[in-house]
Order: structure tokens, then sequence, then C-alpha cells
């Protein structure tokens, strides 16, 4: 710009020096000319002379006209260049612009899907974490389950066939006929105490108190079958009627603790085993039983609640001494049935006696297995 600025200073100089001489020679040619009009005789040779001033003259001042057009041109031209400059200037700002706003567009669609991935990979391992912790809890749970699913194996046949035999000593309570109303607090106080004890349920009664079954089992007590009725007439009509006994009593078990796989395989008979009208037919039952992988058992010691109801605390805990005496496996007769409440009151009593004496409280859990 500076350039072009002198070179229009320079043009305007040259201009009015010429403007100057030109002023000067057309001064002294028109002075010529009139001196002419006036004198005609003078010589051709100024004539000739004062003719190519005149010419000069002329030309100049038609160049003249045309200075400011070819000024006008030049700038024109200077301001396309200009122009031309300027969008040349102005398109690559914006193409740099544009591919600026791609770089960063794509740098964070690149962030974004990094991001998104990441947060994917999070979730997805979170998924897995917690597919593994329900997995695990399930299989806990599972293992629970089939750990209190009693298995009669030839292991556990050899320890009921020396259920009364033992180097240790050892009791297990046992609680017949129910479950009642006294069922909870009986419940209530083996929990208090961390034992865990066996109850021979009657169908019947599991069928009025689900509940109770399903705390006991919850709770970690063996559940086992007495029967169904406990009406000894219709339970000993035959064989199969023991065993249907036992069956209907086990489904009564398995719909009250929600376990439809849950056998306990262990049967003890209303009035026992031995001796009684039904002796003979008790004793066959008993194959018919052990051929379907269901033992029986029967007791080595009782609190004699069985001899009467509300039996004071004193003849119960008295008749428990005298019946154990120096055993040391002992499977202690007991009842949780309607009438029993008394055996709620020398339970607590019954279980210090044991504990005095150093004996450990176990169910069957430890026995079928």
């Amino acid at each position: 710009m500076l350039y072009n600025k002198k070179k229009v200073e320079i043009i305007e100089g040259v201009k009015m020096r010429w403007t100057r001489v030109l002023a000067t020679k057309e001064q002294e040619v028109n002075t010529s000319e009139k001196a002419l009009i006036r004198n005609p005789e003078a010589q051709d040779s100024p004539k000739k002379s004062r003719g190519f001033f005149r010419n000069i003259i002329n030309k100049f001042k038609k160049s003249n006209k045309n200075i400011p057009e070819q000024h006008a041109s030049f700038y024109h031209i200077e301001e396309n260049k200009k122009s031309k400059m300027v969008i040349v200037i102005t398109t690559v700002l914006v193409v740099m612009v544009i591919i600026v706003g791609t770089v960063m567009l794509i740098s964070q669609n690149i962030k974004k899907a990094e991001e998104e991935e990441a947060k994917r990979i999070e979730i997805q391992k979170q998924r897995e974490e917690e597919i593994a912790r329900i997995e695990e809890e399930e299989a806990r749970k599972e293992a629970e389950r089939q750990a209190k699913l009693p298995k009669l194996t030839e292991e556990g046949i050899a320890n009921m066939e020396n259920i009364y035999h033992s180097d240790k000593k050892r009791v297990f309570l046992t609680f017949d006929d129910g479950p009642s109303k006294n069922t909870e607090p009986i419940l209530n106080i083996l929990q208090q105490e961390g034992i865990k004890a066996t109850f021979f349920e009657l169908g019947i009664n599991v069928e009025a108190k689900p509940e109770m079954v399903k705390r006991a089992y919850d709770e970690g007590h063996y559940i086992a079958s007495h029967g169904y009725s406990h009406v000894y007439s219709k339970i000993y009509t035959s064989t199969q009627t023991v065993l249907e006994e036992y069956n209907q009593c086990i489904q009564a078990i398995r719909n009250a603790i929600g376990e439809s796989e849950y056998d306990p395989h262990l049967f003890r008979f209303p009035g026992g085993l031995p001796g009684g009208p039904y002796a003979d037919l008790k004793k066959e039952a008993e194959q018919l039983l052990l051929q379907n992988n269901i033992l029986n058992i029967d007791w080595n010691a009782l609190s004699g609640d069985a001899e009467g109801n509300n039996l004071p605390v004193e003849k119960l805990m008295a008749r428990t001494d005298g019946s154990v005496g120096t055993k040391n496996s002992v499977v202690l007769l007991m009842h949780d049935s309607q009438a029993k409440t008394t055996t709620v009151e020398a339970l607590p009593q019954i279980i210090a006696y044991f504990r005095d004496r150093g004996y450990e409280f176990v169910n069957f859990y430890e026995i079928i297995k």
C-alpha cells in the first residue's frame, strides 16, 4: 500500500511539472500566434515550432484528462486485488474453522464414545458382579437347603443302630404330638438356649398350625413324622395304613415348610414300637417302613409328661432324673401338645439338668446323614 501511494505521488508531481512547462509554452505559442496575426510576414520556422508545441500541448491536455480515469482504474485494480485477497483469507479462515470444528467434533465424539464404552464396560462389570453375587447367594442358599434335607445313607443307618451308645455324653430333646399353643414358648426357650431339638409332628396338627412347623424347620430343628391322626385303631389297621399315615404327615410337613423334597426318613410309632395290642403289626410295619427308607426311633428316657396333664414341674424333673440314670446317649421323650403346659415350665430346668452334667444337645441331623 505504501508503494502504491508513493507511485501516485510521483505521477502527480510529474503531471504538475509538465503542466507548468506546457502552460509556459502555451503562453509563448499564444503570444507568437498573436504576433503572426499582427505580422503575417513572420518566418515559417517559428511557425513550425509553434505547431510542434501546439501538438504537444493538445496531447498533454488530452492525456491529462485521462489521468483521473487511469488513476481510478489503478485503484479499481488494487481494490480487486484487495477483495480477492480478503476472499482468499476469508476462505482459508473458514476452511480452518471447519477443519478445527470437525477435528473438535470428532474428538468429542471419540471421547463420548470412549466414555460410553467405559460406562458400558462398568455396567457390564457391575452386572457380572451382581450375577456372580446372586449365583453365589443362590449356591449358598441351595447348600443350606440341601443340608436341611435329610439323606438316608449307610452311615445314617449305622448311626441309628447305635443311637443309644456313645462315648461322649449327648442328649436328644424330642417332642411329640405337636404343634400346639405350647410349641411357640418351647421354640422361644430353645432359641434362647441355642439348642436344636427334634419334633415328631402329627399331620392333623401340622395342618392346623403350619407356621409353627415352618419356624421350627427354619430354626434348624429336625422335623419328623408321628403319623397323621394318632388314632391307634386307624393307624394300626394294617402295615399299609402305618405307611400311609407316615406319608400323610410328611405331605403336611412339606406343605408347611414349602419344601417338596423334604423327607426325614424317621418315624416314631404312636405309643412306641414295642408292646401293646398292636405289637405284632408294628413289627411288620417296621419292615415295610425300612423298605421305604424310613427308620424309626423310640426313647430311652422321659420327663413323664405322658402320664398326665399339667403334672408338677418337680415330678417331671424327678422322672427325668430317674430315667436318665448314667446313660451317655439319651433320647428324652417330651410332648408339646395342647395339654402339656407344665412341660414348657419344666423345660429350662431340664436343659440346666443336662448342661450341668456335661451333656451335648444334638438332634437327628447328627444321625441321619
